[in-house]
């Protein structure tokens, strides 16, 4: 490790990263590192938009929705909140639900479905800015990895030709399995600073939502930085970002 003294959060410089001051960078995925974010909105698009037509739920489904209750969330956990935004409840149901079976997990799995179909048509490429300063931490020393709600990742980490890159993923299979609480709640990122062996205040956590934005403030990480993809800068800084940019080509030295 670096001789540099842990990051102290009350002298944190929301204007600059200092490489210096960090071990390891934990980066979401979709919207940061791969611009799966459209994939992902959509395929929630098609679901709610076809679910709500076909049971009367008003008022239609919107972006601002996927924003307000599906981004950075677990898949089922996004379904659910989705639904209770317009007071509709529905069974939870197993993970084992066919895709389109009246339940929660039915109806993500029916997105994940139409998701894995998207990928194997189209395919992702990454954001070039992203992957140049992915390049540049690992050739600094920098450790690296992916923490993202999605059950996706390792499919569309393959699909974006980053997989060798990241020795430590922490995604929703994991999640899990290990019985880690989703973003917003901070303990996927916290277990991939562990996995890294690096403490959270030399931790770096990288957020296009603001529910992963949140995760890395309320887990008290080195520096949170978010990218806006849509968000905007102000839902991200309210959010609890010490730095926001538009691409993370911006922080290549």
């Amino acid at each position: 490790m670096r001789e540099t003294p842990p990051a102290d959060p009350s002298e944190r410089d929301p204007a600059t990263f200092d490489p210096d001051r960090y071990d390891a960078v934990l980066f979401d995925l979709d919207g940061v590192l791969t611009p799966t974010v459209e994939i992902h909105k959509r395929a929630w698009r098609e679901l709610f938009t076809g679910y709500f037509s076909e049971h009367g739920i008003t008022p239609q489904y919107t972006d601002e929705d996927y924003f307000a209750h599906v981004d950075g969330r677990p898949r089922y956990e996004g379904v659910r909140e989705c639904l209770a935004s317009r007071d509709v409840r529905i069974p939870e149901g197993d993970p084992s639900d066919e895709p389109g079976t009246p339940t929660v997990c039915g109806l993500g799995n029916l997105k994940d479905a139409e998701v894995n179909r998207i990928l194997a048509t189209d395919g992702v490429q990454p954001y070039p800015g992203s992957v140049a300063w992915l390049d540049a931490l690992v050739a600094g020393g920098t450790r690296v990895a992916v923490v993202s709600s999605s059950r996706n990742t390792r499919t569309v980490l393959a699909a974006a030709d980053l997989a060798d890159r990241f020795t430590v993923v922490v995604d929703g299979v994991r999640a899990a399995a290990d019985g880690l609480p989703g973003k917003p709640r901070p303990d996927t990122y916290v277990q991939a600073a562990r996995d890294l062996g690096v403490p959270v205040q030399r931790a770096v956590v990288v957020e296009d939502a603001v529910s992963g934005v949140a995760a890395g403030r309320a887990g008290d990480f080195g520096l949170v930085i978010g990218v806006d993809r849509g968000v905007g800068h102000d839902a991200l800084r309210d959010a609890g970002a010490d730095l926001v940019v538009a691409d993370l080509a911006e922080l290549l030295p």
